[in-house]
């Protein structure tokens, strides 16, 4: 895939803290447009938190996260615009469960960005189609699979076109016969140039998926590289410890 030379997302010295707690310090990472990152490390490390940040949904205490040569400073009124152009996937889905599958899609491109609801309406018939559930439209998320509603979320953080997607742990949820299906869909996303940071243990998937892997423990990047350099060559012994404890 063509990869865009400048860094669409720059985190610069950023420092995450709960109380006494500290998550990670000084941490700095480029990601450059149309490019796959893929973040793994061990439970509690941060890399769910570190997503959350750059959405502005948890407030850093230092550095600064720049989006597109834009700093981003928690509480301005930047961040309703960072959270626009960078989508978030969850791993509990979040879909609101009284509406239906086509309903959920709809609601922010309508209510946020003010769209015209026909031509959202095309749009997202076009994307549940793309990924399998365009005969769900019509269903409540109790009626669909696991897969299926993480699906559905994928489709809805589309919808807003973000320039960035962000997917925390998509499939932990996931009987493991349904893991598939949603792993695809994300593969194609990544063939078709969509810039995203990806938190996952499915290291064979990582492994397909990423241009790009990091390895977060302690608070910091201990090692990056491509996910040949990252599986068959790993530089510290930190990372070839985590990498025998998983299974892929």
């Amino acid at each position: 895939m063509d990869v865009d030379m400048r860094p669409i997302l720059e985190v610069k010295n950023i420092s995450k803290r709960y109380d006494d707690i500290t998550v990670f310090e000084n941490l700095n990472l480029q990601v450059k447009k149309g490019e796959v990152l893929v973040i793994v490390g061990p439970s509690g490390c941060g890399k769910s938190t570190l997503l959350r940040c750059l959405n502005a949904l948890e407030p850093i205490q230092e550095g600064e996260i720049i989006l597109d040569g834009e700093a981003i400073r928690p509480g301005s009124r930047e961040v309703n615009k960072l959270r626009e152009k960078v989508g978030m996937v969850f791993q509990s889905y979040d879909l609101f469960p009284h509406m239906t599958v086509l309903q959920n899609v709809m609601l922010a491109p309508i209510k946020v960005k003010k769209r015209d609801k026909k031509e959202v309406r095309e749009e997202a018939l076009a994307l549940l189609d793309r990924v399998g559930l365009l005969s769900k439209k019509d269903q409540f998320p109790r009626q669909l699979s696991g897969g299926q509603k993480q699906r559905v979320a994928i489709v809805r953080a589309l919808m807003m076109h973000p320039e960035v997607l962000l997917l925390d742990e998509i499939t932990a949820a996931l009987d493991p016969e349904m893991v598939q299906e949603v792993l695809e869909v994300v593969l194609s996303l990544a063939k078709e140039g969509r810039t995203m940071l990806i938190v996952t243990h499915e290291m064979q998937f990582a492994r397909a998926v990423a241009d790009r892997m990091i390895f977060i423990d302690g608070g910091h990047i201990v090692e990056e590289g491509t996910p040949e350099e990252f599986f068959e060559h790993p530089k510290t012994e930190r990372l070839s410890s985590f990498l025998a404890k998983m299974r892929f």
